[in-house]
């Protein structure tokens, strides 16, 4: 994408309505004004479901469409990609979706204790190296922050379509007593996925399915309904 393309998409995401973009030194200083005020953004109390690392929002989009009686927050630091979700979102005239530009790491000055009720992780980076650990989506740092803002019986979702990613995730999850209520490493091909994640796919998840690329699931949460 041309930086004259970018500029453009980061004057209209300052535009729209439903795009949020604190400033970094505000949330780590503990002023970010919706941070258990989400329901006055909303102008409703319905739950709130996140996508991590939600790239143009394809998910967040779909499963908000799915779902008008519930809040969808995509979030992702890249400003660019999130403006094609948002813009979406407004020419669909969805009230219940809107894109937050952060890092993920913040997530827990972000959303208040039990303000969240589902976390969405789809197609992450892996981050297969060594080195690059404590970015991965689901390292024990990262589960810390979802536990915090999670309210009771709360789930997190991972899709992916790494073997690697699947396989750290469970690990961590059994090595914490973390329990899983699902796990499916070929959701396509084996049967019993939830019918939400079979029904939602993203660009390149068609792509990967197109390459006969076996696409892995897993939910679990912290704490019994």
């Amino acid at each position: 994408m041309g930086s004259k393309n970018k500029l453009k998409r980061f004057r209209d995401n300052a535009s729209f309505k439903n795009v949020i973009q604190p400033e970094r030194d505000e949330v780590l200083q503990g002023q970010f004004v919706l941070r258990n005020r989400w329901e006055t953004f909303f102008d409703n109390s319905n739950p709130i479901v996140l996508e991590l690392g939600c790239g143009k929002g394809e998910y967040t989009l779909a499963l908000s469409e799915k779902n008008p009686g519930k809040n969808y927050i995509g979030v992702d630091i890249k400003g660019a990609r999130i403006w094609s979700g948002a813009k979406a979102a407004l020419e669909a005239k969805r009230t219940n979706v809107c894109f937050l530009r952060s890092q993920i790491e913040l997530i827990d000055l972000l959303f208040a204790p039990g303000e969240v009720h589902e976390i969405w992780i789809t197609f992450p980076d892996p981050q297969i190296k060594y080195k690059r650990t404590k970015h991965r989506l689901t390292n024990l740092e990262f589960l810390q922050k979802y536990r915090s803002i999670l309210a009771p019986g709360g789930k997190v979702h991972l899709k992916t379509d790494s073997e690697f990613m699947h396989g750290y995730t469970l690990g961590i999850l059994h090595a914490s007593d973390i329990p899983v209520t699902y796990a499916n490493h070929d959701i396509y091909h084996n049967g019993g996925a939830p019918v939400e994640v079979l029904e939602t796919q993203t660009f390149y998840e068609k792509k990967f399915l197109e390459a006969d690329k076996p696409i892995t699931y897993l939910s679990f949460s912290f704490t019994a309904p």
